[in-house]
């Protein structure tokens, strides 16, 4: 067990341990705060609810209101990754408007991605003891107040200062809602909470820079963006109203350099780091890379949802597998995306050929998101709001690095577009070293939270019930009295 890990029945407010659930036919003990008898929520046994909260604020039963905050919380995540991720499917349309070349224009990922980077830890530690509802529906209208500046900006430059915005708002947001999702249910059942948050996450990804792609082909890129900023101020608005209040902690637990070492922690993040790194080094420009195949200038969205199916995919083989091969999971989905990026120029001469390979590029990953952030709690020694701006931070890291190494081999003469998934393979490929070579971060079988519930498919497919609920509000965005336009898209570049 690592050193300064809490005890495995440690239910503490904010502690990193998380109550393991029985196995199948087992009986397990109340914890001394609680009490006998118990009920059934979803097929999950939980103490019968006559006091809702143990000494310490730990509630014992799934509340209402619980079950509202965790769907809050998974739609925000959602709306933070499509914030984030926008001008990946929009950079051709915006980069025309700009009258800037496709290659700066992703420099509007590396910017937000270096603010979060830069922030993410020192904001956290610094607002830890500030109540978690004030501190998430802050960064709500952070990223609303980005999409605002970016939607209006006159200029490349006044993008990048509303990107910046937003990468501050998500410097802390990933943090304070892995915590927060923790401290609003049973012990027992935080981990399935953080599998809900984080799939929202996830979806975003998949489904949410899509949607927005489609949004900016048939209204321009400016409503695409409009509206998400109007989707987060609503939601800042329903998380004031309804999300659970949650202290904030009275001496959050930061550890050390060394601490992270010894218990495995910097091996996860250095990891997430370089798969990051190398999946945004081709990410970042896919849609005039897919255009370079052989796809016409208004198909790179429906391409992107094609692509993002996979990647839910992906979200699933990850939540099946978590718990049970989480070490044989993740080296399996780097493996599979080293080699799918390493084959892509393969393929570059056929369409179909393109889409089957960037299709398993993506399903990897897919998988990689819920797993690096279980093998981070897992390690222990840090509380876990401190090991979620960790993993973002690195994340990040690795997003501002791989979109900045992108552009630099883009623009370089004699490279281009063709060489971007070279690069990127032997990027990954370093992560997946560093996966192998660290036990410690990536056990065979677990540490403390040796059962951390990110397994259930249930609660990863209601999610996508969720987030799917508010596509509505984006169709009729597209079909409402918004004026149109014709959707403008870079020409073609070749590789």
């Amino acid at each position: 067990m690592p050193q300064n890990s809490p005890r495995p029945d440690d239910t503490r407010t904010g502690s990193v341990a998380l109550a393991p659930e029985p196995e199948p036919g087992m009986q397990t003990p109340a914890p001394a705060s609680t009490y006998t008898g118990s009920m059934r929520v979803s097929g999950i046994d939980t103490p019968a609810p006559r006091p809702t909260h143990g000494h310490d604020g730990t509630p014992h039963v799934l509340t209402p209101s619980a079950i509202v905050g965790i769907a809050v919380l998974g739609l925000a995540t959602f709306f933070a990754i499509t914030t984030e991720l926008m001008p990946v499917g929009l950079l051709s349309t915006m980069s025309e408007d700009l009258g800037v070349t496709e290659s700066r224009m992703g420099v509007v990922i590396t910017v937000y991605a270096l603010a979060v980077a830069l922030l993410a830890l020192p904001l956290t530690w610094v607002t830890a003891r500030v109540p978690r509802k004030a501190v998430l529906v802050a960064t709500l209208g952070g990223y609303t107040a980005s999409n605002l500046i970016v939607a209006l900006a006159p200029n490349f430059e006044t993008v990048c200062v509303g990107r910046v915005v937003g990468g501050v708002a998500h410097a802390l947001f990933f943090s304070v809602a892995s915590a927060y999702a923790t401290r609003i249910v049973p012990p027992r059942l935080a981990g399935r909470a953080i599998a809900f948050v984080y799939s929202g996450s996830s979806l975003g990804f998949v489904l949410g820079v899509p949607l927005a792609t489609a949004v900016g082909d048939h209204l321009g890129w400016r409503s695409a963006v409009f509206a998400v900023a109007v989707a987060s101020a609503v939601l800042a608005v329903v998380a004031l109203a309804f999300l659970p209040a949650v202290r904030g902690e009275s001496s959050p637990h930061l550890g050390s350099v060394a601490a992270w070492a010894r218990s495995g922690l910097l091996a996860v993040v250095v990891a997430d780091l370089l798969l990051f790194a190398g999946h945004y080094v081709v990410y970042t420009y896919v849609g005039p890379y897919l255009m370079t195949a052989g796809l016409g200038d208004d198909a790179v969205a429906p391409a992107l949802l094609v692509l993002g199916v996979t990647g839910i995919v992906g979200l699933l083989t990850a939540g099946a597998f978590v718990d049970r091969a989480p070490r044989q999971t993740l080296i399996a989905a780097v493996a599979v995306m080293a080699l799918a990026l390493a084959a892509l120029p393969l393929v570059h001469g056929s369409l179909v050929g393109t889409f089957v390979v960037a299709g398993l590029w993506v399903a990897a990953n897919g998988t990689t998101g819920t797993l690096f952030m279980a093998a981070a709690i897992r390690t222990g020694g840090v509380s876990p709001d401190i090991a979620g701006a960790l993993v973002n931070a690195g994340s990040n890291v690795g997003i501002a690095a791989g979109a900045a190494l992108g552009a630099q081999v883009f623009g370089t003469a004699g490279l281009g577009l063709g060489a971007l998934p070279f690069v990127a393979a032997v990027v990954v490929g370093a992560s997946l070293v560093v996966v192998v070579l660290g036990r410690r971060g990536f056990p065979v079988s677990g540490h403390t939270q040796s059962t951390l519930s990110t397994s259930s498919l249930r609660t990863i497919t209601s999610s996508v019930s969720v987030v799917t609920a508010s596509i509505a509000t984006v169709q009729a965005a597209r079909t409402g009295s918004v004026p149109t336009g014709p959707a403008v898209r870079g020409g073609r570049r070749s590789s």
